[in-house]
């Protein structure tokens, strides 16, 4: 993959942390207060039944236990550990926590994806934990012994999640579509039994409620998992992770916007060294110097079977369901070579 399609790749995939770091003012705003398992599970059940209905594709054989897994991981404990660590830490602490994200899926990759761990990858880790704790962290943030362990359980489920998807890909001939349906809707599933039991419903909802909702449903879950799970395929497992430091740096954003919150000049300077470690994760994770452009690397943890492989079919124009095969779509349509006639001898002094 080249740098400059890398590059492209990273952006776009970065907005769907981009977005999940808006769902506190959404949060705080439009929704009724202290529902958060009710969030969560209006978040991704409705998106799921929505893709499932629109795509009427079902998991087959071991993708049951695959989707399972998933999607348990990705967004069900994933989404209960991310609003349990939030009320029990202020929000600057949390995030700190989950910064652990991208040195738990190096640690994974080296194990399932077979990745090299690199210095530049360790120095990268380090400096995006230090760019957050200067964002995000106040004097007065104080810890508490459950929530970061929630903290911590959050950032392991989505690193493994992250790592998993890499390592399976997707079922051939599953569009994207359906694939993040399933997850969406593994994950509601999860969530609805512990809402119903866990948090009584609210007595009413106004229009600016629906809003909420609609807006973490639709934008939220549907469309940023869609664009986070295609990004996964596309990217390195790590240089996935990475990106979802624009979380942290986006809400840091909006509060300042919408909320009167003040960036004083150590936020400026974590918000650098955010986006520095960003930087060196996605250039650590470049093709290798004599790696033809295009050429998918030999390790699932530098592209993988549905990474670089679509990337290589898209510049050809062609990408459809033969994706991840090992064949390019080029020799399904070029007309078969026939092997060329063998020369005819000049006729001899006694031939007719």
């Amino acid at each position: 993959m080249t740098d400059r399609r890398l590059v492209r790749i990273s952006l776009l995939t970065a907005l769907a942390p981009a977005v999940w770091g808006s769902t506190y003012l959404v949060t705080t705003e439009f929704l009724p207060p202290d529902r958060p398992l009710l969030a969560s599970t209006l978040r991704a059940l409705p998106a799921g039944l929505i893709l499932l209905l629109l795509t009427r594709v079902l998991p087959r054989g071991i993708w049951w236990v695959r989707a399972t897994v998933l999607g348990v991981l990705n967004i069900g404990a994933f989404f209960y550990f991310l609003f349990l660590a939030a009320y029990h830490l202020p929000g600057g602490v949390a995030a700190l926590v989950m910064t652990v994200q991208p040195m738990i899926v190096l640690l994974l990759g080296s194990l399932l994806l077979g990745a090299r761990i690199r210095l530049l990858h360790v120095g990268a880790c380090a400096l995006a934990a230090a760019g957050v704790a200067l964002l995000v962290l106040q004097p007065q943030a104080g810890l508490d012994g459950v929530g970061v362990l929630a903290g911590l359980l959050g950032a392991a489920c989505m690193a493994s999640g992250i790592v998993l998807t890499k390592r399976w890909g997707r079922p051939e001939g599953v569009s994207l579509l359906a694939f993040t349906g399933w997850q969406l809707t593994v994950g509601g599933l999860v969530l609805l039994p512990v809402t119903l039991l866990g948090e009584p419903l609210p007595e009413r909802l106004t229009w600016t409620n629906v809003g909420g909702f609609a807006y973490l449903g639709i934008i939220g879950a549907l469309l940023a998992y869609i664009v986070w799970f295609n990004g996964i395929a596309r990217l390195p497992a790590l240089a996935a992770s990475f990106l979802s430091f624009a979380s942290p740096l986006c809400a840091t954003v909006l509060g300042y916007l919408f909320m009167g919150q003040t960036l004083g000049p150590l936020q400026l300077l974590g918000a650098a060294g955010v986006v520095g470690a960003v930087v060196l994760a996605q250039r650590g994770e470049g093709a290798p110097s004599g790696t033809p452009s295009g050429t998918p690397p030999a390790s699932a943890a530098e592209g993988g079977r549905h990474g670089d492989d679509e990337e290589h079919e898209h510049e050809h124009g062609r990408h459809d369901a033969v994706s991840g095969l090992g064949v390019h779509p080029s020799s399904l349509t070029a007309p078969p070579t026939v092997p060329a006639p063998r020369p005819v001898p000049p006729p001899g002094p006694g031939s007719a």
